[in-house]
C-alpha cells in the first residue's frame, strides 16, 4: 500500500530517530539565537493605520518631529473660584514647576460649569523618565488638599499604564498557559511523560517561531501583540497536533499492535490529519495579507510561521520519541478514577445516540440554538475603543480620563490637523490657521482651546481641535467629517496638504479599510478552505459542509461576543464592563483564526469517519464509530484550546478579554454543539451522499482514509526472523 506524506516523514524519523531530535533542537536553538541577535522591529504610528490618519502620522514621521508628552492634572470636586480650588490648583503648579522636568506650563483652563480646572504641561526630553517625579509632585498635591480630586492624564501617564499592565498580564499568561495546559493532557493521558511531550513540542515551536519572526520582521513590521498572540496560537495548535498523533500511536497499543505498527498507523491517519489541517490553517491566515493593514499581515506570518513549524514537529521530532522511548512514554503513571472505554460510554455515547435515532430534529435543534446565539451579531459595531473602554473601570487613570472628557469634551483624545505647506511662517498660512480655529468653534460642533504646535523647520504644524461629543458617539463622528470635509478644505487645506488623524479619525478610516478588505478576506478563507476539503475527502457535500459548518460557528461566537462586550449581558462574567463595540481588528482575525482552527476537529473527526466508511460500515454506523472514537482526544483538544485562550479572557485590556472570550466560546461551541450534535446529524441524513463526487471532477488525486493492513501474529514474525535450518 502506498504511504501518504506523513506516514513516509514519520518512518524516516523513526528510523533516524536521533537525527530527528537533535536536528529539531538545533533549529530551535539556532533560530531563538538568529532571533535574538536580530532583534524584532515593531510597527510605526504610521504603519498602524490607513487612509488620512496614516498619511498624517507619516508626515510627522518624514519631518522628524519628535512630539514631547503632553500631560493633564484634573482638578475637580469644588467650584473654580472657591479657596478650596485654587489652593489645589496652586499646589500642582508649584509641585509640577519645582520637578525641572517640564516646559510650557500653560494657563489653567476652566469647564463650562465652573467647577473643573485643569494644568496642562509638556515634558522636558530627557534620557531619564521624568514621569515618576510628575508623579510624586501631583501625589503630594492630592495628599495636601483631601477636599478635591486631582487625577494625572496624558500620553506618559497612558504609556506607562499599558506598558506596565502588558507586561504583568503577558508574564502571567505565559506562566499560566502552559501549566494548565501540562495539568490538562496529564488527566487526559494519566501519565506524566506523555502528558510533558506535546507541551514541551509546542514550547518549543513557539521559541523557534519568534526567533524567525524576529528576522522577517526587518522586512515586514510587526505589532506588539504579535509575540502573545503566536503564543495563543502556537500552545493551542501545537498540542493540538501532537495530541492527536500521541492519542492515536496509544490507542493502537491498547488494541494490541506492536510498537512499530502503532506508530505507522498513527503516522499514516492522524499524521496525515496533522498535515492537512496544518496545511488548510497556514492558507486560511495567509487571507489576512488581504486586508491591506500591516496589523493583519504581521499576524499573519507568526501564525502562519508557529502553525508550520509545529505541525513538521509533529509529524517529525514527536514520532522519533515516540519510537526511542516506546512504552516508557507512560512513565510516570498518575491514579485516576477508571473510566469506562466500552462503546457509547460518556456523555458522547449518549448525546450521540438520540441524535443518530432523530438526526432530522437534531439538526434543526442545534442549528436553531446557533443561529439564536449569532442574532446579536446583526447589530455588531466596531472601532478604535477609547482609554477608558480598554482599561478596567476601577483604574485611576480610566477615572480621570471619563472625568476630563466629560467636562472638556474632546480635551483627552482631540481631532489632530497635520499641515505640511511650503513655509509654515507664510502670512497666507497662518491665517487659514486662523480662519480654521474660527470656523471649528463657529461650527458648534467643536470645543476650545484648540492648541497650534508649529515645526518651523520642517514646515509643519499641529492643530489639536477638541470634538463635540463622547468622542466616539454619532456627535464626535458627524463633527469629524464637518472638519475633514468642509473645515480643512475651506482653511487650511488651500494653502498645503492636510490630512487630519486622531484616535476617532484613526478608527473611522481603519473600520472603513476594514470594510473593503472584509468581503475578499471572507470569500478567500472559504474558498480556500472548501477546495482542500473537496481534495482531501473527495466529496463536494463535505466540503459544502464544512464552511456551512464554521460559519454557524463564527456566527454564534460573535453574537457571544457583541452580547457580552458591547450590550454588557454577563460582563461581570469576565471582569469587565461592555465597552458599547468591539475593538476594530478582532471580528476579522476571529473569524480568520477559527475557520483555520476548527479544521483540526473537522478534519479529524471526517477523517475516521471516512475511515470507518471505507471499512464498509454505513454512513449512519460510521459516523457513530467515528464521532465514539475521537471524541476523547478532541474533548481534551477543545479543553486545551478553550482555557489557553480563556486565560487572554483574564488579562487587563478589553480587546484581549475580546479575543480571549471570542475564541474561547467558538472553540466550545465547535466542539460540542457542531461536533457531537451537528455534525454526526446531517452527515446522518445525508448518508451515501455525503461521498457524492460529480464525474467532472474524478481527476482529483484519490486519497486513502484506511489504516495499513494488520501486520501478522507476532509469533509468527519471530518465526520468520528465525534462521533457516
Amino acid at each position: 500500500m502506498k504511504r501518504n506524506l506523513a506516514a513516509t516523514l514519520g518512518g524516516w524519523s523513526a528510523r533516524h530517530r536521533m537525527t530527528a531530535i537533535l536536528g529539531w533542537l538545533l533549529f530551535v536553538v539556532l533560530a531563538s539565537v538568529l532571533g535574538g541577535a536580530a532583534g524584532q522591529v515593531t510597527m510605526a504610528d504610521h504603519e498602524q493605520g490607513t487612509g488620512q490618519s496614516a498619511r498624517a502620522e507619516r508626515i510627522i514621521a518624514e519631518a522628524g518631529i519628535d512630539d514631547p508628552d503632553q500631560e493633564t492634572v484634573l482638578v475637580s470636586g469644588a467650584p473654580a473660584g472657591s479657596a478650596a480650588m485654587k489652593s489645589a490648583v496652586a499646589d500642582v503648579r508649584e509641585n509640577i514647576q519645582a520637578t525641572g522636568v517640564i516646559t510650557d506650563l500653560r494657563p489653567d483652563a476652566v469647564s463650562e460649569d465652573g467647577r473643573h480646572v485643569i494644568v496642562q504641561f509638556t515634558l522636558k526630553e530627557s534620557p531619564d523618565d521624568p514621569l515618576p517625579a510628575i508623579q510624586d509632585a501631583v501625589a503630594k498635591a492630592k495628599a495636601d488638599n483631601p477636599s478635591v480630586e486631582i487625577g494625572e492624564f496624558g500620553g506618559a501617564t497612558a504609556d506607562a499604564w499599558f506598558d506596565n499592565a502588558l507586561g504583568e498580564d503577558f508574564k502571567r499568561a505565559e506562566l499560566t498557559a502552559v501549566p494548565l495546559a501540562l495539568g490538562i493532557l496529564l488527566v487526559a493521558f494519566g501519565a506524566l511523560l506523555a502528558a510533558v511531550l506535546p507541551v514541551v513540542l509546542a514550547f518549543t515551536a513557539f521559541l523557534a517561531a519568534s526567533g524567525v519572526l524576529a528576522v522577517v520582521s526587518h522586512a515586514l513590521h510587526v505589532d506588539q501583540t504579535t509575540n502573545s498572540v503566536m503564543l495563543l496560537m502556537g500552545l493551542a495548535v501545537g498540542v493540538d497536533y501532537c495530541l492527536f498523533y500521541l492519542q492515536r500511536e496509544r490507542e493502537e497499543r491498547r488494541a494490541g499492535r506492536d510498537r512499530e505498527t502503532a506508530l505507522a498507523i498513527a503516522a499514516a491517519t492522524s499524521g496525515r490529519s496533522v498535515l492537512v489541517s496544518g496545511v488548510t490553517v497556514m492558507v486560511a491566515m495567509s487571507g489576512m495579507f488581504l486586508s491591506g493593514l500591516l496589523l493583519f499581515k504581521g499576524f499573519a506570518i507568526a501564525t502562519i510561521l508557529v502553525v508550520c513549524i509545529a505541525m513538521l514537529g509533529s509529524v517529525t521530532v514527536l514520532p522519533a520519541l515516540l519510537s526511542l522511548l516506546g512504552d516508557k512514554v507512560d512513565f510516570g503513571r498518575v491514579r485516576l478514577p477508571r473510566r469506562r472505554r466500552g462503546r457509547g460510554a460518556g456523555v458522547v455515547g449518549t448525546l450521540l445516540r438520540p441524535v443518530l435515532a432523530r438526526p432530522g430534529i437534531a439538526a434543526l435543534l442545534s442549528a436553531g440554538l446557533l443561529l439564536a446565539l449569532a442574532a446579536p451579531a446583526l447589530g455588531m459595531k466596531t472601532e478604535k475603543l477609547a482609554l477608558d473602554q480598554q482599561i478596567p473601570p476601577g483604574e485611576e487613570i480610566a477615572q480621570t480620563y471619563t472625568r476630563l472628557n466629560e467636562a472638556f469634551p474632546g480635551n483627552p483624545a482631540p481631532a489632530v490637523v497635520v499641515l505640511k505647506a511650503r513655509d509654515i511662517n507664510a502670512p497666507q498660512v497662518k491665517r487659514a490657521i486662523g480662519d480654521l480655529e474660527r470656523d471649528a468653534l463657529a461650527s458648534g460642533e467643536m470645543n476650545g482651546p484648540i492648541d497650534v504646535t508649529v515645526h518651523a523647520r520642517a514646515n509643519v504644524a499641529e492643530i489639536e481641535v477638541p470634538l463635540a461629543g463622547s468622542g466616539s458617539d454619532a456627535t464626535s463622528k458627524h463633527a469629524l467629517e464637518t472638519l475633514r470635509e468642509r473645515i480643512v478644505p475651506q482653511t487650511v487645506g488651500k494653502v498645503g496638504e492636510a490630512p487630519v488623524t486622531g484616535q476617532l479619525a484613526w478608527s473611522v478610516d481603519y473600520n472603513g479599510q476594514l470594510r473593503k478588505s472584509i468581503a475578499p478576506v471572507f470569500l478567500f478563507v472559504m474558498g480556500i478552505t472548501f477546495l482542500l476539503m473537496l481534495v482531501f475527502f473527495r466529496s463536494l457535500l463535505i466540503a459544502v459542509s464544512a464552511i456551512v459548518l464554521n460559519l454557524l460557528s463564527v456566527g454564534a461566537a460573535y453574537g457571544v461576543m457583541v452580547a457580552v462586550f458591547q450590550h454588557g449581558w454577563g460582563d461581570s462574567l469576565v471582569g469587565t464592563t461592555g465597552a458599547g463595540a468591539l475593538e476594530s481588528w478582532i471580528p476579522l482575525f476571529v473569524f480568520v483564526v477559527l475557520f483555520g482552527l476548527s479544521m483540526d476537529y473537522h478534519v479529524f473527526v471526517v477523517s475516521r469517519i471516512r475511515e470507518a466508511y471505507d471499512r464498509g460500515l454505513d454512513t449512519t454506523r460510521a459516523v457513530s464509530e467515528g464521532i465514539r472514537a475521537t471524541a476523547g482526544v478532541v474533548t481534551g483538544a477543545a479543553v486545551i484550546m478553550i482555557a489557553t485562550f480563556g486565560i487572554f479572557g483574564t488579562l487587563s485590556m478589553q480587546d484581549f478579554k475580546q479575543l480571549g472570550v471570542g475564541l474561547a466560546v467558538a472553540v466550545l461551541i465547535d466542539a460540542t454543539i457542531v461536533r457531537v450534535v451537528l455534525l454526526p446529524a446531517v452527515m446522518s441524513l445525508l448518508g451515501r451522499a455525503n461521498w457524492y463526487l460529480p464525474r467532472w471532477l474524478d481527476w482529483l488525486p484519490r486519497i486513502s482514509h484506511a489504516e495499513p493492513p494488520p501486520p501478522a501474529p507476532v509469533a509468527q514474525r519471530r518465526e520468520n526472523l528465525l534462521p533457516a535450518p
